[in-house]
């Protein structure tokens, strides 16, 4: 029988350890830690966000249990008091680096989305994180409420949230949204929480295409009709300049303005991009499989911890976040070296019952074939 080590340390192979001191270095405060390390808090983190503990004395509890197996990752048994110490003391930006480092790694992945053309594709959006006002005042929004806003732009093709931000729940979508420095040649789809008709020249001058619904009063004039399909649920295909003042002085190009009405739904959506060369039918497919970046926010709120958290602080709570984020590109890119099919929800409860047992991460992953009915006895009875 060959020998494997823990699910937990094969998850971790695609982590540098000399990179995690590196950055652990850069990023640290106050004296020199003596009898824990970075490296420990991020193991006893991890296996929070892996294991679903609710608590840092569940975390401890768990660690000591499993210290012989620790041994092997290089890391060692953790006080609930020095891991909180750690995640309100220790700066947050070490995760925010490693979670970059990471994405480095598994950006040269390929991945492919559901339509025919090459372009990469991207999902734009943001997520609330609800909080109570409370335990974490510092948190406050307009509503009085606190909240963080956590802002996403997740690749179709990987599932991988390749632009990530943190933001208090003020902020405006636009200001992250704006600062992603999406690809040449990729299509970003995104809702009406980022109409911005600077943002759209910028897109346009940097090579870079965009999906999005078309503002109710918005002021246009039409350019040019195109030829609509037969039978194809579009309504309209026009290219169109918006001619407010605002839109003019921001030298707002040429766009494209696509009507369709959903058949199942029979709702009427009006969509806006800057790709001319796409059926309109493909540009309310591609608004539709926004969607999907939905999913992926439904996926991190129910099987990773990053709405009950472990400390109040803002650091504790951007320590957790960002170790979430590494969790899941962990995950993601286990599941691509497996090839199995596996929905991310469904790995991460696998990995809730495994982390420690010594097995191939892919024979893990891998779902057992079905039963040959040849070798069934009850067929063997029926001759």
């Amino acid at each position: 029988m060959s020998h494997h080590n823990t699910a937990l340390h094969q998850l971790l192979k695609p982590l540098s350890r000399h990179d995690f001191e590196a950055l652990a270095k850069q990023h640290h405060s106050g004296q020199k830690l003596r009898s824990v390390t970075r490296w420990d808090q991020f193991l006893g983190m991890l296996l929070s966000q892996l294991s679903g503990h609710q608590s840092l004395r569940d975390i401890e509890t768990n660690l000591h249990r499993q210290s012989h197996k620790l041994y092997h990752l290089g890391g060692k048994p953790i006080t609930k008091s020095s891991l909180s110490r750690l995640n309100e003391k220790q700066p947050h930006e070490l995760y925010q680096a490693l979670f970059n480092k990471l994405l480095q790694r598994f950006n040269y992945q390929p991945g492919q989305h559901q339509f025919r053309f090459k372009n990469p594709l991207y999902s734009l959006d943001a997520s609330l994180i609800g909080l109570s006002l409370k335990l974490f005042p510092w948190a406050h929004t307009q509503s009085n409420k606190a909240a963080l806003k956590l802002h996403v732009g997740l690749n179709h093709g990987t599932m991988i949230p390749e632009f990530v931000a943190l933001g208090d729940g003020r902020e405006s979508e636009l200001i992250p949204g704006r600062a992603f420095d999406f690809p040449k040649g990729s299509i970003v789809a995104c809702d009406k929480g980022y109409i911005d008709y600077g943002w759209y020249k910028s897109l346009t001058d940097k090579g870079v295409y965009f999906v999005t619904r078309l503002r109710p009063n918005a002021v246009y004039k039409v350019v040019e009709r195109r030829e609509i399909p037969v039978n194809s649920g579009v309504t309209s295909d026009q290219v169109i300049q918006l001619n407010s003042q605002h839109a003019l002085k921001r030298g707002t190009p040429l766009l494209r303005r696509v009507g369709y009405r959903d058949s199942n739904t029979g709702k009427h959506y009006v969509f806006l991009t800057n790709h001319f060369d796409l059926s309109a039918k493909t540009i309310a497919a591609i608004y539709k499989d926004r969607w999907q970046i939905e999913i992926f926010f439904k996926i991190i709120k129910q099987n990773l911890k990053i709405k009950s958290f472990l400390g109040t602080t803002k650091n504790a709570m951007m320590t957790q976040i960002w170790i979430a984020m590494c969790a899941y590109l962990l995950v993601a890119y286990a599941r691509y070296v497996s090839k199995t099919k596996l929905a991310i929800s469904r790995i991460i409860r696998i990995l809730q019952l495994s982390l420690f047992e010594r097995r191939s991460l892919i024979e893990l992953l891998s779902p057992p074939l079905p039963p040959d009915k040849k070798s069934e006895p009850q067929t063997w009875l029926a001759f």
